[in-house]
């Protein structure tokens, strides 16, 4: 017998919980949650760290703090939530098919789905990196998980690959821990996190970054013994010469994030070549009508306010979709104009990626990243050949998020806009 929701998430962590919510508070009562952890509020409960919430709640909280306001909302409110439930597909008719101990193999009809899943580390495999396979090599979120929730140190001697946010912060945390952390090499000429990480983890501590270098060689069989560090040049291959050894037991892989989008895939969803992340229009919605996206599985954030932010307009979205299938609840007649957003000049890629005008809010916000680090630049928006925003900018880097606002009544204004350009120039 399939079971029937309104709306169903895929996913307990940060995303899914601020989109059940905020769907529950926009009137939608038949609302399930999909985890396949055996608790609800995701990443957050290995991240003991302070610096969340100041945007949210405007006090600074830990990850387990943050995720523990929400998880309290979820069951005040008496949302429905699965928990160590793995979804297995989800077809384009918005069947869901799950699975669990309890109920073994079981089917879920929605009216509306929200993606939600959160993203994962990429993996030694996918940096051919040469050396045999030794114990030692971790991803930095396993290391974290490791010694904050099962309480196991990984390591003693650490070399550190990749400046995204969970590296700095576990060089701190492995520092603090007693390990000796010797290095963070980071293949690019800037770091992949946020300023306030390099300061608060790396220079706080003493902790070198070696900016355009990477790992050329594992040494060790049966547990790594050490690695050789080396340069590298404008086309990112190494400089012979300028390798480096360091004798460690344990590297820890920082290297990027991956939205979790292979459901996704599977139900054909469109993705962005340069997000790995759906394409979605201002309501979030994918190409599927009636399915949704929000948080780390769109795009990867740099901070989880963002994130929240983002659940809430999904989930407030996905409501608005279930009550337009009412009969009482018909809009007027859709409009045909679709607005592109184009990213260019610097600006990686959009989010939304489209803008249907008269399914907009009245204030939206478009986040975007940049492709390198820019100094004394201009943020500037084109709506076609017209600019209507000159931002000035002292620096601008690949690991903070930008953002800016669009109204409704400029867009709704320009009756012949087409195309909304976002850019990066230096004048």
């Amino acid at each position: 017998m399939i079971k029937k929701y309104d709306i169903v998430i895929i996913g307990g962590g940060p995303a899914g919980l601020a989109a059940a919510i905020s769907a529950r508070k926009n009137g939608i009562e038949s609302t399930l949650i999909l985890e396949r952890d055996k608790e609800l509020g995701g990443i957050l409960n290995q991240c003991i760290h302070n610096g969340f919430g100041l945007h949210t709640f405007g006090e600074e909280l830990t990850g387990p703090e943050y995720a523990d306001r929400f998880i309290r909302q979820v069951r005040e409110q008496n949302i429905e939530y699965k928990l160590n439930t793995m979804v297995i597909n989800i077809s384009r008719e918005k069947v869901i098919t799950a699975m669990n101990r309890e109920e073994g193999m079981f089917l879920i009809q929605a009216k509306a789905v929200i993606l939600a899943m959160g993203c994962r580390e990429r993996s030694r495999g996918a940096l051919n990196i040469p050396g045999y396979r030794p114990a030692g090599i971790y991803s930095a979120g396993t290391a974290q998980r490791l010694v904050n929730i099962e309480g196991y140190l990984p390591g003693r001697e650490v070399v550190i690959l990749g400046s995204g946010d969970i590296g700095l912060i576990m060089a701190r945390r492995m520092t603090l821990e007693g390990a000796k952390v010797k290095v963070v090499a980071e293949l690019m000429p800037y770091s992949g996190g946020l300023k306030r990480n390099i300061v608060q983890c790396l220079d706080d501590f003493g902790i070198p970054l070696k900016l355009s270098h990477t790992v050329v060689n594992i040494k060790g069989k049966e547990r790594v013994e050490g690695v050789t560090l080396a340069q590298v040049g404008a086309d990112g291959k190494p400089i012979p010469g300028t390798e480096e050894e360091y004798a460690c037991d344990t590297l820890l892989l920082s290297v990027g994030l991956i939205p979790e989008n292979e459901l996704s895939r599977e139900m054909g969803v469109e993705l962005n070549r340069v997000t790995s992340g759906p394409v979605v229009n201002e309501s979030l919605e994918t190409n599927i009508e009636g399915v949704f996206a929000c948080g780390n599985v769109l795009h990867v954030h740099d901070l989880v306010d963002f994130v929240s932010e983002e659940a809430a307009a999904a989930g407030k979205n996905a409501a608005d979709y279930i009550k337009w299938q009412q009969p009482v609840e018909v809009p007027e007649q859709k409009q045909n104009r679709t607005i592109i957003l184009e990213s260019r000049n610097g600006v990686r890629y959009t989010v939304p990626a489209v803008i249907r005008p008269e399914r907009m809010p009245e204030e939206m916000t478009v986040r975007f990243r940049v492709g390198a680090v820019y100094k004394n630049c201009y943020i500037s928006c084109y709506f076609d050949e017209e600019r209507v925003l000159h931002k000035k900018r002292t620096i601008l880097a690949p690991g903070e998020m930008e953002q800016i606002k669009l109204t409704k009544e400029q867009i709704l204004n320009a009756s012949s806009l087409r195309k909304i350009s976002i850019l990066i120039e230096e004048e």
